[in-house]
């Protein structure tokens, strides 16, 4: 109901599986669904956008956005925002397993950092999410709702964008269905595609904006060639390492039903509890290698088993208690692309991930999961672990490892790069430095398609500080000053 179902083509490096795609079809789209965590990246992702071509994207150009979006609960500073429309706090879901972990991180090597938003990313940390009073703070509850009642805002639902009306290279409106009806919307200034990774680039297709053979196949004359739309797909892959609890911990306990109940209650009702946290209360970004300049492992914690429910004696026995930790390629060097499956708006795009495509993406996912394992063998975690269920005890060796990766592998949901920003003079660039389309009059992107590459982490923080310097892009108004003083701080700690 609230996603839109999408699957990527079967792949033979992840056993031929057709792996999901989650993408949002609700107002606020993938920030209505996703699992909140705030995370910005490293600086380094920024200045590698500003040497590509795209000097208004560096870590000290994008900063002040990064500030003003947010409402961090230890207020503003210099790298902090402390009013922004988006409430970001620190996961506070309690359990000695992960006090364990982070005993265990420090043992074995990794530094534990205080705000992994702030001046240093390496290492382990608390976790950041976009909760405010107990509950989801997505972009619709950030920036939508308070405005609903301005009376040059019209919300429509339930309507499906089926192109983008255009006067030979000038865009001019959105044509969408809604209750059975062809209906059009006329621009006056601009139009403004914000449907995300998969669906923007089938937009622009449908509407003549495209590599032209590909256009051509499906019977679509081409208003503007551009070959890049649709192309440089990149998502994060990951795998995990499961692991069998010694004695039931906190979430195997709160899943019974009984208290399961009161703990929602507690949390619509209050906005407290225990129900107002996720059980993946850690964060780690790592390097494979010490010369690397950012990170390129990140380790998501989970603290219970995936098949997890609610249970309830004599009726359900409760599930045997579990837990994981998720390696996480962050920089892979794989790309794949979105493509037309035909002329009809209503019929879902082809999805090629094409991952772990390139060596450098095995040996740095091989690399994560060592390193997890590594961990797992300090002692203070002996008390919590009673088995390595996956990839299972002895299974050490790069072809145990890549067996296991292409039984389990699948996206960590940060797709991206199918509208990517470029130089007008790339040809493989799909809009500007101002996310204008290339070759288009009155027609911007602003969502997570026009990021030329992937962040050291998840994206919907960036997503929503591109969309922050959008608002000043499309008003005319002058872009907020660089912080060059901060971005050096953030680079010499």
């Amino acid at each position: 109901l609230h996603d839109w179902g999408y699957f990527a083509e079967p792949e033979p490096n992840v056993g031929n599986r057709a792996v999901e795609c989650a993408r949002g079809k609700v107002v606020g789209g993938s920030s209505s669904i996703n699992a909140m965590a705030h995370v910005r990246g490293h600086r380094a992702d920024y200045d590698r956008w500003a040497a590509s071509g795209l000097a208004h994207w560096s870590y000290a150009h994008v900063l002040p956005y990064f500030k003003r979006l947010e409402s961090w609960e230890g207020g503003a500073s210099a790298m902090r925002g402390g009013d922004g429309p988006l409430a970001v706090r620190t996961n506070g879901y309690q359990d000695a397993l992960f006090d364990a972990y982070l005993e265990a991180a420090a043992a074995a090597g990794h530094p534990i950092v205080g705000d992994y938003n702030a001046a240093e990313q390496l290492g382990f940390s608390r976790a950041q999410c976009t909760i405010r009073d107990g509950r989801r703070c997505s972009a619709a509850t950030a920036y939508l709702r308070p405005v609903l009642a301005r009376p040059n805002l019209t919300v429509v639902v339930r309507a499906h964008a089926t192109r983008v009306l255009m006067n030979g290279a000038r865009a001019e409106g959105i044509e969408y269905l809604c209750g059975g009806r062809v209906c059009r919307a006329r621009a006056a200034r601009e139009v403004l595609l914000a449907g995300g990774v998969v669906n923007s680039p089938q937009l622009l297709m449908l509407s003549g904006i495209g590599a032209p053979d590909e256009l051509a196949g499906h019977g679509i004359a081409v208003n503007a060639a551009r070959r890049g739309v649709g192309e440089n797909l990149q998502d994060h892959v990951m795998a995990p390492v499961a692991y069998r609890r010694r004695s039931p911990g906190p979430f195997q306990r709160n899943m019974r039903l009984d208290r399961m109940v009161w703990h929602l209650m507690n949390a619509y009702l209050f906005g407290r509890g225990y129900a107002t946290d996720l059980p993946s209360p850690l964060m780690a970004f790592l390097k494979t290698a010490d010369v690397l300049e950012a990170p390129d492992v990140q380790l998501l914690f989970h603290g219970g088993p995936l098949n997890a429910r609610p249970w309830l004696p004599p009726f359900r026995r409760a599930f045997p208690d579990a837990f994981s930790v998720i390696a996480v390629v962050l920089h892979p060097e794989s790309r794949g692309r979105v493509r037309l499956a035909s002329s009809d708006p209503l019929e879902a795009p082809r999805i090629e991930q094409n991952f772990l495509a390139a060596e450098h993406d095995w040996r740095t996912l091989r690399a994560g999961l060592r390193m997890v394992r590594r961990i797992a063998r300090e002692p203070a975690l002996a008390p919590f672990i009673a088995a390595e269920l996956a990839p299972g005890a002895g299974r050490d060796g790069d072809a145990d490892l890549d067996a296991h990766i292409r039984a389990l592998a699948i996206t960590v949901h940060h797709p991206l790069g199918t509208c990517r920003m470029g130089r007008v003079a790339d040809g493989m660039a799909v809009v500007d430095g101002e996310l204008r389309v290339i070759g288009v009059e009155g027609l911007r992107v602003v969502d997570a398609s026009v990021m030329p590459d992937l962040v050291g982490g998840n994206i919907n923080a960036a997503v929503t500080m591109i969309a922050e310097r959008a608002s000043d892009l499309i008003r005319g108004l002058p872009l907020l000053a660089p912080e060059m003083a901060t971005a050096r701080l953030a680079g010499n700690k």
